[in-house]
């Protein structure tokens, strides 16, 4: 029995004619695989909807919170009877859909009394849009002679109860997703699943982190043991470097989890990091592939990459970066302070995108994003204080507006020269270099350069991968 687990994100559902083309290439797999389960975002746009009502909301702006709800009644509805028609099918489905909004209306009016939204709050208001979205598409396949049924992932997705970055709970997710799945493969009926959530043990619904739709694709496809993950978006797959930036970049099309992981970590937006995770143990394929596009055959994922001349196969950039030093000549020999130095990061609540440390032992340096700077810093100063009051430390400094430029390929490793070749680049390009960081991975090289060069290096390093 083959099985076909698909994922589509956000735009792929943003419009009628969007969930149009979403359920012809439904209907063509499953002329292909036996059983397919489809797990989708919510409409493009409607989670920031939903957020800034709640936002609005707490806020004590009224007259904006009851006018997201509208505007979401509004465009889902429309959206209902633009693909299914206004049947008494179609008007069920509508019940419900009201009733989600009704139940986000009561939701921003809690928030309204408490002034705020908690983290647990925002994770129930945030599910709407994807358990809205499920409905829509479910009845545009019913619509079009395709039998589907509705699955809201918080029945079956079982998950710790961190809030906003709820993690799945295995054995228990795997074995409730069979249970539930598994009879509708068997009566021929397609599920359609929700993206995103899941629920802890007393049955509050949670989040997987933004983009976690990905995510959510993977643990579906493990859980049902697929034979292949596909990831539907609006491009035709990973490419060699940035399109924006680099007019002739390619589309990869073949990938090791190693390199995909390496590049969702470090700016390609097209998968979720986490992604990777949950089918890396089974071995299954994941291929990314564009919606509007269906013909092309995108980029697969596997354990292994495909043979290749090119030891870097792409470049990416992650932008609004600050560097942050702490220096002193008294951190030679002095134990202990990388670990509250990155203690206290990490009570700032900052995420580390890199690290480097002097062999010298006289500088640790580690890159955040922008918004997180200022709290670091407090926390720093806080938690060092009486080695700055002693001089061991000279000082914590910042440097903003950076960008982290990385190029990946599992070629990197294998082949002698190549990090001579991408230093040799960039400075033929007349960039500086302010920091270097190899991957445990051994398949990424990282440079820290200023944002003003962030384009230059991508450039000067993307014709390596081509060459």
């Amino acid at each position: 029995m083959s099985v076909l687990a698909m994922k589509f994100g956000g735009t792929s559902v943003g419009s009628s004619a969007a969930i149009g083309m979403l359920c012809q290439i439904v209907h063509d797999q499953k002329t292909q695989w036996d059983n397919v389960a489809v797990v989708v975002s919510a409409m493009s746009g409607v989670t920031d909807i939903l957020i800034n009502g709640a936002n609005a909301a707490a806020r004590g702006d009224k007259a904006s919170a009851h006018a997201s709800a509208d505007a979401l009644r509004s465009r889902h509805i429309t959206t209902l009877h633009e693909l299914a028609g206004e049947t008494p099918e179609s008007a069920a489905i509508a019940q419900q859909i009201g009733a989600l909004i009704s139940e986000y209306e009561l939701l921003i009016q809690a928030v309204g009394v408490l002034g705020e939204a908690s983290p647990r709050a925002l994770d129930a208001i945030a599910s709407l849009g994807e358990r809205m979205s499920v409905r829509l598409v479910a009845a545009a396949l019913q619509a079009k002679g395709t039998p589907a049924q509705a699955i809201d992932a918080n029945t079956v997705v079982l998950t710790t109860a961190e809030f906003g970055n709820g993690a799945p709970i295995y054995p228990q997710t795997r074995d409730q997703i069979q249970a539930a799945i598994l009879p509708l493969f068997a009566q021929g009926i397609t599920p359609v699943i929700t993206g995103f959530i899941g629920a802890t043990a007393s049955g509050a619904i949670t989040t997987l982190g933004r983009g976690g739709s990905d995510y959510s694709g993977a643990i579906f496809g493990e859980a049902l043991d697929a034979d292949e993950v596909d990831i539907y978006t609006d491009v035709d797959g990973v490419m060699t470097t940035d399109p924006r930036l680099v007019k002739h970049a390619k589309v990869l099309n073949h990938l090791s989890y190693a390199e995909m992981s390496e590049l969702a970590y470090f700016g390609a937006k097209v998968l979720h990091p986490k992604t990777i995770r949950p089918v890396i143990e089974r071995g299954i394929p994941i291929r990314i592939r564009n919606t509007f596009n269906p013909s092309h055959l995108g980029t697969l994922v596997t354990r292994v990459s495909e043979p290749t001349t090119h030891a870097i196969r792409a470049v990416t950039v992650i932008r609004n970066m600050n560097l942050i030093t702490v220096e002193g000549r008294g951190m030679i020999g002095v134990q202990g302070v990388a670990a509250r130095t990155f203690s206290a990061v990490a009570h700032a609540g900052a995420n580390v995108l890199m690290i480097s440390q002097a062999s010298s032992e006289q500088s640790i340096c580690f890159v955040i994003p922008n918004q997180s700077t200022a709290s670091v810093i407090t926390e720093l100063e806080q938690s060092l204080k009486h080695e700055l009051e002693r001089g061991d430390i000279d000082r914590v400094k910042s440097r903003d507006e950076v960008v982290i430029v990385t190029v990946v390929g599992v070629g990197i490793h294998e082949r002698p020269g190549v990090a001579a070749k991408v230093f040799s680049a960039i400075a033929e390009a007349s960039v500086n270099i302010l920091v270097i960081a190899q991957g445990s991975s051994e398949c990424s090289i990282s440079i820290v350069v200023a944002a003003s060069d962030g384009d230059i290096a991508v450039k000067a390093l993307h014709e390596l991968a081509l060459a």
